[in-house]
C-alpha cells in the first residue's frame, strides 16, 4: 500500500466526529436523531455512511467514529464495520478539540507514526475522486510535521463559512498544490467576503485536517497543555474518561490549535475545487435536491405525491405522512413533521437556529 494511485494510504486513520445537532435543519434535525443519521440527498446512506464511504478507500478498516452516547447505538447500527474500539463515546459535547483530540491520543498509542484525517459526519462532496487526491496530498505534508487543513474554492462570496488565506507554495513531494496558511479568518461580512473572493488568497474553511496524531497532541500540548495532559491520560486509561472530560474546555479545533499554530508557520493547506456542501440550512439543502420534473422550482425530500403546489415554488419535505399543499408562495420552506411543522423562506432559512432557541426557552424543549 503507498500513498499514491488508487490504493489505500498505509498507516492512515478516517477519524468522522459525529456531533451537534444541525438546529438550522430543525424539525428534521434534533438533538436526538441529527441530521447526520439521515439520507439527506436520496442516495440511500446517511450523511454519516457516506462520510465514511467516501473515506474506505484511503483508510480502509481504519476508521473511528467519536459520537454522543445519545448516537452511539445508531451509528453502530449504521456503521457495522466500526472496530469494537472504533467508536469513542464523549459523555457530553465539548466541541471539536477534545472528540478530535481525544481520537489522536488512543491512535497515538497505537501507532506514534499515525496520520489521522478528520471530517465531520454530516457534510456533502460530490467529487469523491477530487476529494481523496487532495487526502492523499494533505497525507504526504501531515508527514513533515504540519496540520494540515482542505481549503475550498469559493464559488460566491458566502458570509457563513470562516476563511483561510493562503500563503506561499510548500514544496513536498506527493504535495503539487500545499500551500502555507497565513491565517484562519471568522466569518466574515458581506463586503468582505467579496474581497476575499475576488482577491483569489482565500479559501473556505470547512473544518477538514489531517496531521500525525503525535504531531496533533504536541501542538496542542503547546497552546492548550491542560487538554493535552487530560487527553492523554484518559488514553492511558480509559477508566478517567468519566472524571476528566467535564474539566476539558469546550472549544473548536480551530481557535485550541489551527489559528495559533498558521501564526507559528505549522499549517498548511490543499486547495480543493471538489464540489462541498456543508448543508447548514434549507436553503443549503434544497440546493442538494432534485427539481421535481413535474413541477419546475419545487423540490420534494419524501414522497412527492404528498405535495400539491401551484403557483408556488420552494422546498417542502412531507415526513407526516399529510399532504402539503402551497399556493401562492415562492421560494417557500415547509417542513411537515409528526409533531412539529415549519413554514419559512428559504431567505431566512439561517434562522431557524432562533427558533429552536425560542422553544428551548417556552418549556418546548422536548420537540428540539
Amino acid at each position: 500500500m503507498s500513498d499514491s494511485g488508487d490504493g489505500e494510504i498505509e498507516g492512515f486513520w478516517a477519524v468522522v466526529p459525529a456531533g451537534g445537532s444541525g438546529t438550522r435543519l430543525w424539525p428534521l434535525s434534533r438533538a436526538g436523531s441529527p441530521k447526520f443519521l439521515y439520507d439527506l440527498t436520496g442516495t440511500g446512506r446517511s450523511l454519516l455512511q457516506g462520510t465514511v464511504d467516501r473515506l474506505a478507500p484511503l483508510s480502509g478498516n481504519r476508521l473511528m467514529v467519536v459520537t454522543g452516547g445519545m448516537h452511539a447505538e445508531a451509528a453502530r447500527e449504521q456503521l457495522p464495520q466500526l472496530g469494537q474500539d472504533d467508536l469513542v463515546v464523549e459523555p457530553s459535547p465539548r466541541d471539536s478539540m477534545p472528540a478530535v483530540g481525544l481520537a489522536a491520543a488512543i491512535l497515538e498509542r497505537r501507532d506514534p507514526e499515525a496520520v489521522l484525517g478528520s471530517f465531520a459526519a454530516d457534510h456533502v462532496i460530490r467529487d469523491d475522486e477530487g476529494f481523496r487526491s487532495c487526502v492523499r496530498q494533505a497525507v504526504a505534508v501531515a508527514r513533515t510535521g504540519k496540520l494540515v487543513t482542505l481549503g475550498i474554492e469559493p464559488t460566491h462570496a458566502s458570509t457563513g463559512f470562516g476563511y483561510i488565506q493562503v500563503g506561499q507554495a510548500l514544496t513536498v513531494e506527493g504535495a503539487p498544490d500545499a500551500r502555507g496558511v497565513k491565517a484562519f479568518v471568522e466569518k466574515p461580512d458581506g463586503v468582505t467576503a467579496q474581497h476575499y473572493l475576488e482577491s483569489g488568497e482565500y479559501r473556505w474553511n470547512a473544518g477538514m485536517f489531517v496531521v500525525r496524531a503525535t504531531d496533533l497532541l504536541d501542538m496542542l500540548a503547546r497552546y492548550q497543555p491542560v487538554m493535552a495532559n487530560y487527553l492523554r491520560s484518559i488514553a492511558a486509561n480509559p477508566l478517567r474518561l468519566n472524571e476528566l472530560w467535564p474539566r476539558l474546555t469546550k472549544i473548536a479545533i480551530d481557535p485550541a490549535i489551527a489559528e495559533p499554530a498558521a501564526v507559528d508557520g505549522r499549517v498548511a493547506v490543499v486547495p480543493g475545487s471538489f464540489d462541498w456542501d456543508d448543508v447548514g440550512d434549507y436553503a443549503s439543502l434544497a440546493s442538494l435536491v432534485v427539481e421535481s420534473a413535474e413541477a419546475p422550482g419545487v423540490k420534494v425530500l419524501g414522497d412527492s405525491d404528498l405535495v400539491v403546489m401551484q403557483d408556488a415554488t420552494g422546498f417542502i419535505a412531507p415526513q407526516s405522512g399529510r399532504t402539503v399543499v402551497a399556493l401562492g408562495l415562492d421560494n417557500i420552506v415547509v417542513v411537515d413533521t409528526e409533531d412539529a411543522v415549519l413554514v419559512t423562506t428559504q431567505e431566512r432559512a439561517q434562522d431557524v437556529k432562533k427558533i429552536v432557541e425560542r422553544l428551548k426557552l417556552s418549556g418546548r424543549e422536548y420537540l428540539t
